[in-house]
């Protein structure tokens, strides 16, 4: 974490205090300002809250039946200056319940009446479960809840796992489950939108408050148990080799086999019993989710995530040894973990282990990535690096999701992007450029500030590819180190929060200690689109000149190739900054004695409606 002295900071709260009118501000937003809960420097507030709930869980699983029944004790503090008369309680299984609204297909097989809540308590008094849940929204009325006061509830819940249509959980084969989101959960409560209400429907994904849990887990005792936190009872549950293996991988950078295929075939893995319970524990984080198989192998390995305290993150592959491509995602896995501590975005991983699950998906959760088996050896790598760097975003920067899904996917792109190829040097992750080109202009192109819960077509695009250049083109336009000194100014004020779009904006402008209001208006908040073109090339004697002009109205970098008449080139590149005064125009010079034959406009990561302006021929 870096310091930044006091007279600094006051400097640039100054200076972007006077700079946000280019911004505009939703009235529910800009009150978290004037309620000085958040702050033009980019920081929290100085009456900045966030409430907290402890989850002490005990869940069982049937593989045979798909059965998921437990019980669990809340312990939900109020930190809000405000009395709460309600709780907000998020049932995410019911996007499976018959009759609910969703936007994903979902077989008639696994249609279910959604999760049964029984024996609900508060403050250890029986309390009557509402007449009506609405989707995956219970609200529970309470005695009021006083700024500064807790509440214990208790209840039992259950349901059956979906079994034919894995959206992000669900029966993965007849002897592995990925389960998640599968407990009765308070909701957000925010200093911007109060509860969050939004309905989970399939698409948009999630927003969950910072907790502590403790979680036993029932499972039938040939089957092991993968999941978010340390499990604090590995004797209990693992006979002593494989005890010894998961401690040696904790120390090791080697790759080991902590459960190989002969381990399975033999398989005396578990301690022989009816069911085993195995006790997990994860403290401050936004969700929790397991997995299990009996067939699976499982390699691990273990990284030096800070060179200051010398803590390592413990690297984990479990899989069906089918599945050829697994075998290796160990390699690519702890090489993510390696370069998000020591490369991008240069920040220790904060956890002490990160689970690859073999499953159906391509989905993260806390300290778990339950990804699909592909052939293709750089699809493998790009999906295994993104899933994993969304440990950062939206994990432990505590985004919103389903409101803002550019905050935290865009982050896994330019992730996956800078990543893979330090993995595979062949690698050209061009990850969803081609559609941002094609939708780029058209009607259903919005702003990448419209709610992600109200785009159908522009989900996708706003949600990775656009983000991700806008981070890129900052990148660009800072250099690596000063780029690098803005986003760990935001990550060290924002871990552990739930920091909305404008923190991360400010922040950016207080740690670069620039103001970009320009191209955050422009990139995020603007209609438009990226066209580029070349206008005119001249050259007299040695000495040339390449005007290129902005056609569009959003921003981005220019990339010029030269091409001579011996066959050699030359590369030109600005960064956006040549647009910062709003100019539609640049002239990029060059000198050579040699002739050109042809210039082109464009590269990878330049985003261009219309690339017919790209290429101009000297005749």
């Amino acid at each position: 974490m870096r310091k930044y002295s006091i007279l600094w900071l006051l400097l640039a709260a100054f200076q972007q205090a006077a700079a946000q009118t280019p911004l505009y501000m939703p009235l529910t937003i800009k009150k978290a300002y004037d309620n000085q809960t958040r702050s033009y420097s980019g920081a929290p507030g100085a009456r900045y809250w966030q409430n907290k709930a402890g989850y002490d869980i005990k869940v069982a699983f049937d593989p045979a039946t798909n059965g998921i029944s437990g019980s669990e004790q809340i312990r939900y503090t109020n930190n809000s200056p405000d009395t709460l008369k309600v709780l907000n309680f998020k049932l995410f299984p019911n996007l499976f319940q018959k009759g609910a609204v969703r936007n994903m297909a979902v077989s008639p097989e696994d249609l279910t009446n959604g999760v049964v809540i029984k024996n609900m308590k508060v403050n250890g008094e029986a309390k009557p479960l509402p007449a009506t849940i609405r989707g995956t929204n219970m609200p529970l009325y309470i005695t009021d809840l006083y700024p500064g006061q807790s509440v214990q509830l208790d209840l039992d819940f259950s349901y059956t796992l979906n079994e034919n249509t894995h959206i992000r959980t669900g029966t993965v084969d007849s002897g592995a489950s990925f389960i998640a989101y599968f407990f009765p959960r308070i909701a957000v409560y925010d200093d911007i939108n109060g509860w969050d209400q939004i309905p989970y429907t399939g698409t948009q994904e999630f927003y969950n408050d910072f907790s502590d849990f403790r979680v036993a887990i029932t499972v039938p005792g040939n089957y092991e148990v993968w999941a978010t936190g340390d499990l604090k009872n590995t004797a209990a549950v693992y006979n002593d080799k494989y005890v010894q293996r998961i401690a040696a991988a904790e120390k090791s950078n080697d790759i080991i086999a902590v459960i190989d295929s002969n381990d399975v075939r033999e398989g005396n893995i578990t301690r022989q019993r009816g069911a085993n319970t195995w006790q997990y524990e994860a403290a401050n984080v936004t969700d929790f989710a397991f997995a299990v198989s009996n067939h699976y192998c499982w390699n691990a390995t273990s990284v030096e995530v800070d060179a200051n305290t010398k803590r390592r993150t413990r690297v984990d592959v479990a899989f069906n040894p089918q599945h050829a491509d697994f075998f290796d995602v160990i390699h690519y896995a702890r090489a993510t973990v390696d370069k998000i501590s020591h490369h991008f975005p240069k920040w220790p991983f904060p956890y002490s282990h990160e689970t690859v699950f073999d499953g159906l998906d391509q989905m993260e959760y806390p300290m778990m990535v339950n990804d699909n088996p592909l052939a293709d050896k750089a699809q493998t790598i790009e999906l295994t690096d993104h899933e994993i760097f969304h440990t950062l975003f939206p994990f432990y920067m505590g985004t919103n999701e389903t409101q803002y899904a550019w905050m935290d996917e865009g982050w896994a792109t330019i992730g996956e992007w800078i990543i893979s190829p330090l993995i595979d040097s062949s690698i050209v992750d061009a990850y969803g450029m081609s559609p941002y080109n094609f939708i780029a202009g058209k009607e259903a192109d919005l702003p990448i500030m419209t709610p992600s819960n109200q785009t159908t077509d522009a989900y996708m695009t706003n949600s990775y590819p656009k983000p991700a250049l806008g981070y890129l083109y900052v990148k660009d336009m800072l250099g690596d180190t000063l780029f690098l000194k803005a986003l760990h100014y935001y990550m060290s004020q924002w871990n552990g929060k739930h920091p909305q779009p404008y923190d991360f904006f400010y922040c950016m402008n207080t740690g670069a200690g620039r103001n970009m209001d320009w191209f955050w208006k422009s990139w995020f908040f603007d209609n438009g689109f990226p066209d580029l073109g070349i206008t005119r090339v001249t050259q007299k004697g040695k000495q040339g000149t390449i005007e290129i002009t902005s056609i569009g109205n959003k921003p981005v970098p220019v990339d010029v190739t030269l091409f001579f008449d011996d066959n050699s080139t030359m590369k030109l590149h600005r960064s956006i900054a040549v647009w910062e005064k709003g100019n539609k125009t640049t002239t990029l010079p060059f000198s050579s004695l040699k002739k050109i034959k042809k210039v082109t406009l464009g590269s990878t990561w330049t985003a261009d409606i219309n690339k017919r302006d790209n290429t101009y021929e000297i005749k």
